[in-house]
């Protein structure tokens, strides 16, 4: 019974059924031991994703081992940036290659990465070989020992192993254990990637017990100042409250519910106050330090830094994020969900985007039922045609292009399901071997 609730909760539009239906599919979820295999087999599954990381940035010899070369400053904030770093990696693991990152003078640490997060390797951290290129294809890359990565904007031939695609070789079981597996797949690069340091394990701790952080809690994540007017539109807080209440109304149908408790993440100083005054029976937790240094004029700094870091971890500790997905700070969040827990693609409500990798391949769904238009917005389907998705506009209705026809329009949501695509990863069957005598 590996029951998808983020396929249902998208397909349910009637509010005053939604708590109910999902409280009983969540109740479905765990019977006759489903939750039980789930925990394991999610628990399996990374491990394994893990250990495979763990064997290729770890080559016995780093002098001849083949590398992939990524440089973190891109020009844009620190979500952008380490989702710039997922991409190489994903092309490192892909092209069997060891990862090497170059972060001196970081414009968040000019210490580099490795002063807030572990190494992303233990033995290989020297990017020198007995050749050296630019990217130009996996088939032109064979023989040059380093090869330096672009920004993904430049990418040119584009591997096939960007999102949203997913490994051929665990498909199957990733598609009966999670609602999105091209998310966890994404998930598994940002969890090696974010291993922190001691200081900064500590300060999260330090932090944790601060606030008073605790369950049951949602998250919200406020987006303004430079996003506002061009990459995003501007929500009130009332928009975002809306969807805790539904939650927490769903929540309540599960566990005790003490305290409605919010935490709250924004780079506007003056929202904790706000939302205090119009939403008193809430306890909203909040480092209202945090929004000061998220601010434009002191975005890029180590503490900063250090801000985004802790929003992103109590963001991705709640029961549920309500968010702009417009925001790389709300996606990291959702990223780092997964690896929380066997299944969390449905812990959210966007306000705008659905989630998206940047520079990703097209995201395609297929038509399970027919539908015929019901005025000149809609596009018509037919069973097995692929549509490309635009976008959902939460009303129980998506946008995108028929690709068959080559027109454009609305489409009822819960009339396709997700077209997974899958790429042929290399197998290590090394770390595979290594990892199942570990476990014996």
């Amino acid at each position: 019974l590996g029951v998808s609730l983020s396929f249902v909760s998208r397909k349910i539009n009637c509010c005053g059924n939604k708590v109910s239906i999902m409280t009983d599919l969540y109740y479905l979820s765990q019977a006759d031991g489903v939750g039980e295999w789930r925990i394991k087999e999610a628990k399996d599954l990374s491990d394994l994703v893990q250990n495979r990381i763990t064997y290729l940035q770890n080559p016995p010899d780093c002098s001849k081992a083949r590398k992939l070369v990524c440089n973190i400053n891109k020009g844009c904030g620190y979500g952008c940036q380490l989702h710039h770093v997922v991409y190489c990696f994903m092309i490192a693991y892909g092209t069997q290659r060891t990862l090497i990152l170059e972060s001196h003078n970081w414009r968040y640490a000019p210490g580099g990465w490795e002063t807030v997060f572990l190494p992303v390797s233990n033995t290989c951290t020297d990017r020198s070989g007995a050749t050296t290129g630019h990217w130009s294809g996996e088939a032109h890359d064979k023989d040059v020992q380093v090869v330096e990565l672009p920004i993904v904007d430049s990418l040119h031939p584009r591997p096939p192993y960007l999102p949203l695609a997913i490994p051929e070789d665990l498909a199957p079981r990733l598609q009966r254990l999670h609602g999105d597996p091209s998310v966890w797949w994404v998930s598994q690069f940002v969890k090696y990637l974010v291993r922190p340091q001691a200081w900064l394990e500590k300060e999260i701790q330090q932090t944790t017990a601060k606030l008073g952080f605790k369950h049951p809690i949602i998250g919200v994540h406020v987006r303004r100042t430079d996003k506002v007017g061009t990459e995003a539109a501007f929500h009130p807080i009332e928009e975002y409250m809306l969807h805790v209440e539904e939650q927490f109304q769903h929540l309540a149908r599960r566990v005790h519910v003490d305290k409605k408790r919010v935490y709250l993440a924004t780079d506007d100083p003056s929202l904790l106050q706000e939302a205090k005054t119009k939403y008193p029976d809430y306890e909203f937790i909040s480092d209202n330090s945090i929004s000061w240094s998220a601010g434009l004029h002191n975005r890029y700094t180590e503490n900063s830094l250090r801000g985004v870091i802790l929003d992103i971890h109590f963001l991705s500790q709640t029961d549920f994020l309500v968010c702009t997905f417009s925001s790389q700070v709300c996606r990291v969040a959702y990223e780092i969900m997964q690896m929380l827990h066997p299944d969390a693609s449905s812990f959210f409500y966007s306000l705008d985007d659905i989630y998206y990798f940047g520079g990703q391949n097209a995201h395609n769904q297929i038509a399970i039922y027919p539908h015929q238009p019901r005025n000149s917005e809609d596009i018509p389907l037919e069973p097995g045609d692929v549509i490309g998705v635009a976008g959902n506009h939460w009303d129980g209705y998506s946008k995108g292009i028929n690709r068959k026809l080559g027109r454009t329009g609305l489409y009822p949501s819960y009339k396709v399901k997700e077209k997974i695509e899958t790429v042929k990863y290399p197998t290590y069957p090394e770390a595979d071997k290594l990892l199942n005598s570990q476990k014996k």
